[in-house]
């Protein structure tokens, strides 16, 4: 019975943590979208007197050429192209570093968690990046947000991949099965669990990425939804009502994702763990 009541209220504790941690900022976020320029100065959680939410949306989309607009598409495709080599070269790298089993294993798996530990050099990464001739470019930042979600992911698809048997990858080839026949027609389609894992999380994180679209893809054509942010605050003047529902709108899509797929992520994440 104590036990229960204990289990109780610390259940209670988690629920009113995560409404004041992720709800109340949210509600902010809306109730300030739908106020005009002077009530959402004021920066509180009061109920709009008069409702603007379609007036800010309009304009939030209209603004400098309907800026908005090129950035969901520029963060769309890049979101897009980065998940789809990620879980590539991600799953393949896991499958080899699984299965191989020799003197270079450790240290391609030093190189993979030190990947996790030391942080990126933004100074050193342009240099390459303009040194090849891919700074400004959809290619390079690409290349970065892969480059930063590979090691993530090479760990869960490792994990993962240790619970598959090996005797699939002996009777394909007996069979005559090559290396990538029988990694994309025998173990890839085994992985739909932990890929959809990195599918959601490395979608919601390269979707709100801010900094490295900052740093690495610069300019008005190439801004992202999070680079968007700029139009509406400066050093003297802020339209709050106007950036509260910038961030609505750029929130929404990736928000709605994970609703979706939230039991998706927790199965492969699980998976991942246990098999590992």
């Amino acid at each position: 019975m104590i036990r229960s009541s204990r289990k109780f209220i610390v259940e209670i504790i988690a629920i009113l943590a995560s409404i004041i941690i992720f709800w109340v900022p949210f509600y902010f976020i809306i109730v300030n979208a739908m106020k005009d320029a002077k009530e959402a100065s004021l920066m509180n959680l009061s109920w709009p007197s008069s409702i603007h939410i379609w007036e800010n949306i309009v304009e939030v989309i209209s603004v400098r050429d309907y800026m908005l607009v090129r950035a969901f598409y520029n963060s769309t495709l890049l979101t897009v192209l980065s998940i789809v080599i990620m879980v590539v070269v991600c799953a393949m790298t896991g499958f080899v570093m699984q299965r191989r089993k020799d003197r270079f294993t450790p240290w391609l798996s030093f190189f993979v968690l030190a990947g996790l530990i030391i942080p990126p050099a933004i100074v050193p990464t342009i240099w390459v990046l303009d040194g090849i001739g891919l700074f400004k470019t959809m290619t390079g930042i690409v290349l970065v947000e892969v480059a930063l979600g590979f090691p993530f992911g090479v760990l869960l698809y490792r994990g993962f991949m240790s619970g598959i048997p090996r005797e699939i990858d002996e009777a394909a080839t007996i069979d005559g099965a090559g290396g990538y026949r029988l990694f994309f027609q025998m173990i890839l389609p085994l992985l739909k669990p932990v890929t959809a894992t990195i599918i959601v999380t490395s979608s919601v994180s390269i979707f709100n990425d801010f900094t490295n679209p900052l740093y690495f893809f610069p300019g008005s054509k190439n801004a992202t939804v999070q680079l968007t942010l700029y139009n509406f605050t400066s050093q003297f003047v802020s339209q709050w009502n106007l950036l509260f529902t910038n961030i609505l709108l750029i929130t929404i899509p990736p928000l709605l994702l994970f609703i979706f797929f939230n039991k998706k992520i927790v199965a492969g994440m699980t998976a991942g763990s246990v098999k590992g």
